[in-house]
């Protein structure tokens, strides 16, 4: 019996290894934003500093807003880009894509698209990365994760700030037990997008990585210096503060501190890209998600609550009114 359950084991494994002998095919849907160069660059080419193996990115829907100018401008240069310089293959619709490739990243910068462009994947079977914001609205999330679970197709979202080495270090239990948090990053406004939602999203993130699901109130303020800053309170009265990153000579965009049982560390810089696409490598081949579903959606809830807080004159607003109104 030990013989046969051996036997089976290295089958197993020979099959498992054989699958992902070859480089996956990716396919990128929005051509509109720098990721889609860097991302490409780190998978595809081996000579480039922080390569990442394992997959190559060979497809890709050009996509594009043309109310964000960020986004219409761009998108022409990228494809041209991709095209000449990787020998990506553009397709004209989302549905062509998927057939030839293993699995997707869904980089348009515009979040507002992402949820009709994220059906055809789903749809076509394909696991799915969806850079952020994972939606322009948390009602838009859920309807993303809703479709993947009936659909059995494995979706994940993150900020690459998520995977800076030192907030991995405090989510890893460097500190022991995180008691209370502060990050910050820029908050560039988009006037389609809620507040945090174009750029603040990567401070948000952060504080998120480091504190965990579990937030229950959202209040939004100013710091003495103008800046916004916003208060979440979690379970057991652990606080994270998000506040907008400072600008100029000697400011401070990106950075933060978590304090734990143990001491306190620094969180919320950035490691570049090739952390993130590690991640993302794994979890196109094993199909598993490496941030929580949950940790997601209160992410996306704190940034929407902090707009309604504002709205309020800076009253604290409940995390799970503001989910339980986006699932109706």
């Amino acid at each position: 019996m030990k013989r046969l359950t051996s036997l089976l084991t290295t089958t197993v494994l020979t099959a498992t290894a054989a699958c992902f002998a070859d480089d996956l095919r990716l396919g990128i849907i929005g051509l509109d934003t720098s990721h889609v160069i860097a991302f490409t660059k780190v998978l595809n080419d081996p000579k480039t500093k922080d390569h990442v193996a394992g997959a190559k990115v060979v497809a890709a829907f050009k996509g594009g807003s043309p109310d964000i100018e960020s986004s219409a401008s761009r998108v022409e240069g990228f494809t041209k880009d991709l095209s000449e310089k990787f020998g990506v293959k553009i397709y004209d619709s989302i549905e062509e894509m998927c057939k030839n490739v293993d699995a997707v990243l869904l980089e348009s910068v515009d979040g507002r698209p992402h949820l009709k462009q994220a059906r055809p994947v789903i749809k076509a079977g394909k696991p799915l990365f969806i850079d952020k914001p994972m939606a322009a609205s948390l009602r838009d999330a859920l309807e993303i994760f809703a479709l993947a679970r009936k659909a059995k197709v494995p979706v994940f979202s993150a900020s690459s700030l998520r995977y800076g080495k030192a907030t991995q270090e405090v989510r890893n239990g460097s500190v022991g037990k995180v008691l209370s948090a502060d990050s910050s990053s820029p908050v560039n406004l988009e006037p389609h997008h809620p507040e945090l939602f174009w750029y603040g999203i990567h401070g948000v993130e952060s504080l998120f990585t480091v504190m965990g699901a579990g937030c229950e109130t959202v209040k939004r303020g100013t710091t003495a210096d103008g800046r916004i800053e916003v208060t979440g309170t979690w379970a057991g009265g652990r606080t994270g503060i998000f506040r907008e990153g400072t600008k100029g000579k000697g400011g401070k965009p990106y950075g933060g501190t978590a304090k734990g049982e143990k001491g306190e560390a620094p969180v919320g810089t950035s490691d570049g890209y090739a952390p993130l696409l590690v991640e993302i490598m794994k979890f196109f081949k094993t199909g598993v998600s490496p941030v929580p579903e949950q940790e997601t959606i209160e992410i996306l809830a704190f940034m929407e609550a902090s707009d309604e807080s504002k709205k309020l004159g800076g009253k604290p607003v409940k995390i799970a009114d503001i989910i339980a109104r986006a699932k109706k």
